[in-house]
């Protein structure tokens, strides 16, 4: 039976770390991430877990938005017109990670962490996160209770659960 998001999210990081890396080892894949708000958390979680250098290949922190642009070539124009924080600019991040490094799977990451930062329309806690590889990518808008340390870590948290189910199913 293949785990739901929400059973996976309640394994410790590195569990869930060690799972990817034996289902990507299983489908001989390679993964990548892209990452603004979680500053490389999540490549930093993956590569907990030892041998990982067998499957997981470049990560991606794009903090700025030129670094966006530059590194994983979100156009200037996207990031215009939706913000960084938004489903566009995260599934542009996941599809550039995947094409520079040529991994089969990534995951982007973008939301407003806080404490400052927040609006109306994107609060603080918003984090959108996309998964998917150079040419499909899916994206989900969540929004994270807690101060800045919080939502980063349940931003991780769901990328690497998303990653998980993804590849399980």
């Amino acid at each position: 039976m293949t785990p739901s998001v929400s059973s996976l999210k309640n394994l410790d990081l590195s569990l869930l770390a060690q799972r990817l890396g034996k289902l990507c080892r299983k489908r001989g894949l390679e993964i990548t991430t892209a990452e603004s708000c979680t500053g490389g958390g999540i490549a930093s979680a993956i590569t907990s877990t030892p041998g990982s250098s067998a499957y997981f290949t470049t990560g991606y922190v794009t903090y700025a938005n030129a670094a966006k642009t530059r590194l994983v070539g979100v156009p200037e124009a996207t990031l215009q017109a939706h913000g960084a924080v938004s489903e566009a600019v995260v599934k542009a991040m996941v599809a550039g990670a995947c094409q520079d490094s040529g991994a089969q799977l990534g995951v982007a990451a973008s939301g407003v962490a806080g404490p400052d930062g927040g609006t109306q329309e994107k609060p603080v806690g918003t984090v959108w996160l996309a998964w998917g590889d150079a040419s499909v990518q899916e994206a989900e808008c969540f929004h994270f209770p807690g101060d800045r340390q919080a939502v980063r870590e349940q931003a991780v948290r769901e990328a690497l659960a998303g990653l998980v189910a993804r590849l399980d199913s």
